[in-house]
C-alpha cells in the first residue's frame, strides 16, 4: 500500500511540472505579426538597429481580469478560462431554415438564448426581445461562444431590423455572431444589464454588420461593441453606443472592427482597448472615454494597445486608425501602448484631454498588478502616425520599448519628449525616434530626450523661440534662445517619411 502510494505521489508530482511547459508550448505557437502598416525610418529601430525581443514573456493575468476596472475591458471577467464550446445550446426558438419572425419572444431560463439561429436566413422584423434570468451564470461561456444572449447566430444568416432587445442575465449580450454565423442588425435598440453582456458582439470568426442602432450597457465587463476569443468580423456605421459598467469600454477589439459615423462613449472605463493582432478603423466617431484612477494600474489611459497573454488574442500587431471625428479623454493620458507591437495612424482627430497632467502618448513596459508580461521585458514596439494633426500632451517612452513617431502633413505637436524608466528594470536597447516634416511643427514644452530627431520642420517653444538641440556627447546641433533643450543620440535635418502609416479608406472595408 505504501508503495502504491509512492508510485501516485511520483505520478501527481510529473503532472503537475508539466502544467507550465503546456502553457508556454500554447503561447509559443502564436501566429507571427503580419507585415506592418507603418514601418520605422530606413535604418531601422532606434539603439542597436533591432527591435528587442517581442514583448510579452509568459506573464498571465491575474484573476480578476484585465485592464480598465473590476473584471476588465470590453468584458473579458476573468483571465481567459479553459471554457470549451457547448455540445448544444438551450433557446426558446431554434431556427435551421428560412424563417419570418413577427412575434415578440421572451426568454427566462438559466443560460439559455431567446433566439438560435444554426442555418438558413432568419429576419426578426419590429419584434421585441427579452432575456431575464436571475439564474444564469455569464462567465467564459457567455464570452467565448453567446450562451445567453438574446440572439445568437452560429451558422446562417440573421436579419434583425426594427427591433427592441433588452436583456438582465449574467452572460445576455443582445446580438452575438458566431463561427459561420452572419448577423445583420439595423434600426434596433438594445439594452444590457448585467456583466460579460455586451450589446453587439462576434467571436470565434462571426460576422456582425450594424447600422443606425442605440445601444447601451449597464453590467461591468460589457462593451458596447465588444468581441472575444477567435475573432470576427464586425462593420457598424452609425448609430449611438455607451457602456456605462466598470471595466466596459465603449469598443473592446479582439476581433477586425470598422465603424463610421458613430457616437461611442465609455462612462466608468477607457473608451477603447485593443489587444494583440487585431484591428480597428473608425470614420467620424465620436469616442469618449473616462476611466478612474485605479490602483492596480501604472498609469491610466482613453485608448490602449496591449497583449494580456491571457490566450483571448493571437499575439502581434495590433492597429488602430482613426480618421476625422473626435475623442475625448477626461481622465488620464490619451494613448497607451504596452507588451506588444502596434501601429497607431490618426488624421485630423479633435482631441480633448481634461486632465492637464495626462500623458498624450505612452510607450513603455508596465509593472501593473494585472500581469502583462514580465516585467522589465514588456514594452512596445510602435509605429505612430499623425497626418493634419494637433498633438498636445508628452510623449513618454522608456529603453525596453522601441517607438517611432511621425507628425506630417501640417501636423503640430506640443509637449516634452520623456524618457521614463520607472517599467523598464535593468533597461534595453531600444528608443525612441520623433520625425517631423517640412509642414509640420514641434512646440517644446519642456526640456526633453530621445534617441533620433529627423527633422525638416519647426523646433520652437511657446514663444516662438529656437530650442537648442544637442547630442548626449555634447555636440551643439543647433543653437537656440530657449529655457528648453532637445538632447538627442542622432539628429537630421531631413525627414524621411515614406514608411509612415496611411489611412485606408471606409469602401474597403464596408458591407457589400
Amino acid at each position: 500500500m505504501k508503495n502504491l502510494m509512492k508510485i501516485l505521489s511520483a505520478m501527481l508530482a510529473v503532472m503537475m511540472l508539466s502544467l507550465p511547459f503546456a502553457a508556454l508550448a500554447e503561447d509559443a505557437s502564436a501566429d507571427s505579426a503580419p507585415e506592418a502598416m507603418g514601418q520605422p525610418p530606413e535604418g531601422g529601430f532606434p539603439g542597436d538597429g533591432q527591435p528587442p525581443e517581442m514583448p510579452g514573456g509568459m506573464g498571465q493575468p491575474p484573476e480578476g481580469g484585465m485592464p480598465g476596472g473590476m473584471g476588465g475591458p470590453g468584458g473579458m471577467g476573468g483571465p481567459g478560462g479553459g471554457a470549451s464550446k457547448p455540445e448544444q445550446f438551450d433557446a426558446v426558438e431554434t431556427y435551421d431554415g428560412d424563417a419570418t419572425v413577427t412575434e415578440d419572444i421572451t426568454s427566462t431560463g438559466a443560460d439559455e438564448n431567446a433566439v438560435l439561429v444554426e442555418g438558413g436566413s432568419v429576419k426578426l422584423e419590429g419584434i421585441t426581445l427579452v432575456r431575464d434570468s436571475d439564474d444564469s451564470t455569464g462567465g467564459d461561456s457567455s464570452s467565448f461562444y453567446g450562451v445567453g444572449a438574446a440572439a445568437l447566430v452560429t451558422g446562417g444568416t440573421l436579419t434583425v431590423t426594427d427591433a427592441s432587445i433588452e436583456t438582465d442575465a449574467a452572460g445576455g449580450a443582445g446580438v452575438f455572431a458566431y463561427g459561420d454565423g452572419v448577423a445583420y442588425v439595423s434600426d434596433t435598440a438594445i439594452h444590457t444589464v448585467q456583466g460579460t453582456s455586451g450589446g453587439i458582439h462576434v467571436a470565434g470568426g462571426g460576422t456582425l454588420y450594424a447600422s443606425n442602432l442605440t445601444v447601451t450597457t449597464e453590467g461591468a465587463s460589457s462593451a458596447a461593441i465588444r468581441s472575444d476569443r477567435g475573432s470576427g468580423t464586425m462593420v457598424v456605421d452609425g448609430g449611438s453606443y455607451t457602456a456605462n459598467g466598470s471595466g466596459s469600454p465603449a469598443v473592446y477589439v479582439t476581433a477586425d472592427i470598422t465603424i463610421r459615423d458613430a457616437d461611442l462613449t465609455a462612462t466608468g472605463s477607457e473608451a477603447l482597448c485593443l489587444e494583440g493582432l487585431n484591428a480597428v478603423r473608425m470614420y467620424d466617431c465620436n469616442l469618449t472615454g473616462d476611466m478612474p484612477d485605479l490602483e492596480a494600474n501604472d498609469n491610466t489611459w482613453t485608448v490602449i494597445l496591449y497583449q494580456s497573454m491571457s490566450g483571448d488574442a493571437e499575439v502581434g500587431e495590433g492597429s488602430f486608425e482613426m480618421d476625422g471625428g473626435t475623442l475625448t479623454s477626461l481622465n488620464g493620458g490619451v494613448f497607451y501602448t504596452t507588451n506588444t507591437d502596434s501601429v497607431f495612424t490618426i488624421r485630423n482627430v479633435a482631441i480633448t484631454r481634461t486632465d492637464d497632467d495626462g500623458y498624450f502618448l505612452r510607450c513603455t513596459g508596465n509593472a501593473n498588478q494585472r500581469g502583462w508580461g514580465a516585467s522589465g521585458a514588456n514594452g512596445a514596439n510602435c509605429v505612430f502616425t499623425a497626418l493634419q494633426q494637433d498633438m498636445t500632451g508628452d510623449i513618454v517612452w522608456d529603453s525596453i520599448s522601441n517607438l517611432t513617431v511621425y507628425a506630417a502633413e501640417g501636423s503640430v505637436f506640443t509637449g516634452a519628449v520623456i524618457d521614463d524608466e520607472s517599467c523598464a528594470g535593468e533597461g534595453g536597447d531600444g528608443g525612441c525616434t520623433l520625425v517631423i516634416d517640412a509642414t509640420s511643427t514641434w512646440i517644446v514644452t519642456g526640456d526633453s530626450t530621445l534617441t533620433a530627431l529627423n527633422c525638416a520642420g519647426t523646433v520652437v517653444d511657446a514663444q516662438g523661440r529656437t530650442v537648442t538641440i544637442e547630442g548626449a556627447d555634447g555636440t551643439v546641433y543647433v543653437e537656440g534662445d530657449s529655457d528648453y533643450t532637445v538632447t538627442v543620440e542622432r539628429y537630421s535635418d531631413e525627414a524621411d517619411t515614406s514608411a509612415m502609416g496611411t489611412i485606408s479608406a471606409w469602401e474597403e472595408h464596408a458591407a457589400a
